[in-house]
């Protein structure tokens, strides 16, 4: 069955791939005319999130954010798909990295490179960082149930020179890389709920105190690796720039768990400043107290 879904679909995804971006973004507004207004996604998930996170709101000015919210979603989720056909010069002109010399700088240490980021604007273009990247490139992510779109998703990543591996993988691949003194560059996306028997510290997130990765923080101390936390605004419509800011360049001398507060702080003010970029579909706060 997986299998007959996987055939079913890889045409409509091939021809979406290949569409150019004017015509993209004309579909997209279609999707969210189904996604948002016949099918309401998510929609009380949304709106939940957005009370909890936003109070201070009226109830129309986040019902104009909750609208903005699901056309970039729609248009995020065909940016990926078009990741399948995009040529290297074309994301590179569309995810601009502003300060990759900082990152440059870093590699020069011999030292390896967590980057911390968040769900936020384009976090699926975030992978052509490894076109600037010396080191071997790591994306963490959460294996997809059907195996044959899983395979799809790793053959994309493969033309960013990039390396797909799962949450369970993380721990194994970065103590053998550090036993062959492979440099590598590995991608957190830490601001997402962990489950209540992995929580290890609690921390408040946009004014609600909720159980967060620290991930990220604690793997940078243990095996001596830079931190670095990506920042990325949405210019317009399809076009996306980073920024890269050292959170530490040696996590061990920081106390536990500061470095992934700040991180939190740092994305709070990226929220608050446009929230209609935020991934507002996920239950970021079902755990709270």
């Amino acid at each position: 069955m997986q299998y007959l879904v996987y055939l079913l679909a890889y045409p409509i995804i091939w021809i979406i791939s290949m569409l150019p971006f004017r015509l993209l973004y004309i579909f997209s507004d279609f999707v969210y005319i189904i996604v948002y207004r016949v099918v309401g996604y998510r929609k009380k998930t949304v709106r939940e999130n957005l009370t909890l996170a936003l109070p201070h709101l009226s109830q129309q000015e986040r019902l104009i954010i909750e609208k903005k919210f699901y056309h970039h979603m729609c248009d995020m989720f065909l940016e990926m798909i078009k990741t399948m056909n995009i040529s290297k010069e074309e994301i590179c002109k569309r995810f601009v990295f502003k300060n990759i010399e900082v990152y440059k700088e870093l590699e020069k240490q011999g030292k390896s490179v967590a980057v911390i980021c968040s769900h936020y604007a384009s976090y699926e273009w975030i992978i052509s960082m490894n076109y600037y990247s010396d080191f071997v490139g790591y994306g963490i992510y959460k294996q997809i149930k059907n195996p044959y779109f899983d395979k799809l998703v790793h053959k994309i990543r493969s033309r960013f020179n990039a390396k797909l591996i799962t949450t369970k993988q993380t721990i194994p691949t970065i103590i053998n890389n550090s036993k062959n003194n492979v440099l590598a560059l590995y991608g957190f996306a830490s601001d997402q709920s962990p489950r209540l028997s992995s929580a290890f510290h609690w921390a408040k997130f946009m004014g609600i105190e909720v159980p967060v990765h620290t991930g990220a923080e604690m793997l940078s101390k243990r095996y001596n690796m830079n931190l670095v936390y990506l920042n990325t605004i949405k210019v317009k419509r399809g076009y996306y720039e980073a920024t890269l800011e050292i959170l530490s360049d040696d996590p061990k001398k920081i106390p536990n768990y500061d470095l992934t507060d700040q991180f939190l702080k740092l994305l709070e003010k990226q929220i608050y400043k446009a929230p209609e970029y935020y991934l507002w579909t996920h239950k970021r706060w079902k755990f709270r107290r």
